[in-house]
């Protein structure tokens, strides 16, 4: 792969630090955009900033994706190789407190971006999708060949309409998009307000650990390498129209547009209590479990088929559950020791 400039947004966050580390890291040339909001802990997405600036080949700015004036700019000033769109107001539950946020971030923000891509003539978007839009889907493993149209949060809605607005831009503009679905996406640097970062929190600070419905729940847990192998992977993927696309028998995962959706999976969900016991094993300590009801917005299951991104790009996760969650603990032993 040659030499790139890159355009990764949301680059202050947990995926995104990770995709523009390792973009630098291959010598390309990484533009990133982040509002560094608060929604969690900013010291936090400073100290991402902090290591991706040690990098010459990185630049960034400051500034919320909402502030059209400022993205166009960006792209009037650079002619961007790759654009790789991660920025959004994360998390289910906070949806249902603050639905504005998300209108606002995933969809407004994503309009912007879909608009600078299109006026610069840019040759492949990437941008992040969610598991949530399988919503109340029960049939699994997850395919990009279902159906997604009974989400369960605001947040699924906002990713599905994600899907459907980059969609009519490879239409119109012949925009060449690749959507990602991640599920469950967790490792080094990950976000105060998962699970993981959660129940490692409250082991070692020995404060009892909130389990919803009965530790029950089954997730495809994919650390964060793994996501950004395939990433990596699509980068010079860029789709073209499926000739075998029927609009008799609509395939929603290709198109007669350049557009395509991939799942970005483990393969293998386990139970979060399982997932739990395997922390335990790590740190050492047992936790004070405090078991809760099912939360609205929230599935019981998810669990990704990620044939087709093998199919396109040899896609196959390598990190097992033990080695990333013990790659988590250390990482986290060491910030707070040396934050």
């Amino acid at each position: 792969m040659s030499q790139q400039k890159i355009l990764i947004t949301g680059t202050a966050g947990f995926i995104g630090f990770h995709m523009a580390q390792r973009c630098l890291e291959m010598g390309h040339q990484v533009v990133g955009i982040d509002n560094v909001n608060d929604y969690y802990d900013v010291r936090i997405k400073e100290s991402r900033l902090k290591l991706l600036a040690a990098f010459p080949r990185f630049s960034f700015h400051r500034i919320d994706l909402q502030d059209r004036q400022a993205v166009a700019d960006v792209f009037e000033k650079n002619h961007f190789d790759r654009v790789v769109h991660l920025a959004a107001q994360a998390g289910v539950r906070y949806s249902l407190t603050n639905p504005f946020a998300y209108t606002q971030s995933n969809i407004e923000g994503t309009l912007t971006i879909l608009e600078g891509c299109r006026h610069s003539h840019v040759p492949h978007l990437i941008f992040a999708s969610s598991s949530s839009v399988y919503g109340a889907n029960t049939l699994q493993p997850f395919s990009p060949h279902h159906s997604t149209d009974h989400p369960v949060s605001l947040y699924a809605v906002t990713k599905k309409s994600n899907e459907l607005m980059a969609h009519c831009y490879a239409h119109l503009y012949r925009l060449p998009t690749t959507g990602l679905r991640f599920f469950t996406v967790y490792g080094p640097w990950g976000r105060p307000d998962m699970a993981l970062f959660k129940f490692t929190q409250a082991i070692l600070n020995e404060q009892p650990l909130e389990v919803y419905n009965q530790g029950k729940m089954k997730r495809d847990f994919t650390y964060v390498d793994d996501i950004v192998d395939a990433m990596v992977a699509l980068l010079d993927h860029i789709p073209e129209p499926d000739p075998n696309w029927n609009g008799d028998a609509p395939n929603s995962a290709t198109s007669n547009a350049p557009y395509r959706i991939y799942n970005i999976g483990n393969n293998r969900p386990i139970e979060l209590s399982r997932f739990i016991e395997v922390l335990e094993d790590v740190i050492g300590k047992k936790a004070d479990l405090r078991y809760l009801p099912m939360q609205p917005g929230d599935v019981l299951s998810t669990y990704a088929d990620i044939q087709s991104l093998y199919d396109a790009v040899g896609f196959q996760p390598k990190t097992s559950v033990e080695q990333g969650i013990a790659n988590f603990v250390d990482w986290y032993r060491d910030y707070y020791r040396n934050p």
